[in-house]
């Protein structure tokens, strides 16, 4: 039975479960009366809660959580068939379904995952141990509700009895000014590398207040990391899917409760957070990531396995190329694909968006590139976009770039 809301409420009735980029906001208390009214107006008369975003969306879920009913995050901004894609029939894999996400869909069309409240508390439960938790914590949230990484931060902080400060949508400026306003006490804020990167670039540095930026969402540059140590920004470099509640690893290591293992280059992971629904037969989530462990046991992503480029035999993989070509002082992002070559089976291409008021020629990031790559690594082409085609967590969409 669900009774996180409930015992915040009890615990911390004044404290604010939500606060809002306009200032307003709504306590425990006052959250658990609106989700109580909306209950009196749905009962249990549905299958399934499909929820939008907006003010509405906390007490839209947690009304869904309090009746048993199965809640659908779905993003406002989806288009009628991608809405479609997400429409379900009632028949759910297993009778304690809590939240039904979807896949990114970055490389294949959407798909259900299932995750019960004891996904979510061991999710909650190991962050918390990985992290440390502040009873005054005030978690920044810039992704999108209907993505696995918003909504973490909202059920992960009701379980805690802590604040989400809640952005409609990332926006450098504004988060800029909540990061380094001490005033606004941001104590945990979610981040994809492109984020941090724009944050660095407006001028973030020594964030007074900031425990950790948790930086995720694929392959993270070793030049970021070191821009933000730089910078006096505190990175919680972190792995995670929506499979296994957003996060499952932080600083290389299991959450509290979790196993990882590489097969073949593979990361595969298990545990009390990870969707029964996308478990295979050996027990274990084959992820589809592709890793390595140091000589500590720690993880290093290197990308996916459906983004690795075949060329003459060779093994490349894009994130490896992307992170070199960001290390060149001129290049603000970076994107690698492979295109079918008749010749070599594929071959390496970039797209590049570089900083304001800086210049490169192809030519000049080749050469830039040998002493970093082997040369079949090197991209054969290398062109230049004003922005890359991302999804609204951040996650690069290759498929858009070929």
């Amino acid at each position: 039975m669900y009774d996180w809301l409930e015992r915040a409420a009890r615990r911390r009735p004044g404290r604010l479960a939500v606060e809002f980029s306009d200032g307003t906001g709504r306590t425990y208390a006052d959250l658990l009366q609106a989700a109580r009214a909306r209950i009196s107006l749905h009962r249990r008369d549905r299958v399934l809660a499909y929820l939008e975003g907006g003010d509405d969306f906390a007490v839209e879920l947690h009304a869904a959580l309090l009746t048993d009913t199965p809640a659908v995050p779905l993003d406002p901004r989806l288009t009628a068939d991608e809405r479609a894609q997400r429409i379900l029939p009632g028949d759910l894999p297993y009778p304690d379904v809590a939240t039904v996400m979807f896949t990114s869909g970055t490389t294949s069309a959407p798909k259900p995952v299932y995750l019960t409240l004891e996904n979510w508390e061991a999710n909650a439960i190991g962050s918390a141990l990985a992290l440390g938790l502040d009873l005054d914590e005030r978690w920044l949230c810039t992704m999108p509700l209907a993505h696995v990484g918003g909504l973490s931060i909202l059920l992960r902080s009701t379980l805690y009895a802590t604040t989400v400060v809640l952005h409609e949508r990332f926006q450098t400026a504004a988060v800029l000014a909540e990061l380094m306003d001490p005033e606004r006490r941001i104590t945990l804020v979610s981040v994809v590398p492109t984020m941090l990167e724009r944050l660095l670039d407006a001028g973030l540095h020594n964030p007074p207040t900031l425990r950790w930026a948790l930086l995720g969402g694929g392959p993270i540059p070793p030049a970021l990391l070191r821009r933000a140590q730089d910078a006096g920004v505190p990175v919680a470099p972190t792995y995670g899917m929506t499979e296994t509640c957003s996060q499952i690893a932080t600083f290389g290591v299991p959450l509290h409760g979790a196993q990882l293992r590489v097969v073949q280059q593979e990361i595969q992971v298990r545990g009390p957070m990870v969707a029964r629904s996308a478990l295979s037969a050996d027990g274990w989530l084959h992820t589809g990531d592709l890793g390595e462990l140091d000589g500590g046991g720690r993880l290093r992503i290197i990308g996916r396995a459906s983004d690795t480029i075949v060329s003459g035999g060779e093994n490349i993989a894009p994130a490896q190329v992307e992170a070199a070509l960001l290390e060149h002082p001129a290049v603000a992002d970076a994107g690698v694909f492979g295109r079918p070559d008749p010749e070599w089976g594929e071959r390496v291409v970039a797209f590049v968006v570089l900083r304001p008021g800086l210049s490169v020629e192809p030519a000049d990031l080749h050469q830039f590139l040998v002493p970093r790559l082997a040369r079949f690594k090197i991209p054969k082409e290398i062109g230049f976009l004003d922005e890359l085609p991302r999804t609204e967590s951040g996650k690069l969409l290759r498929r858009q770039l070929r």
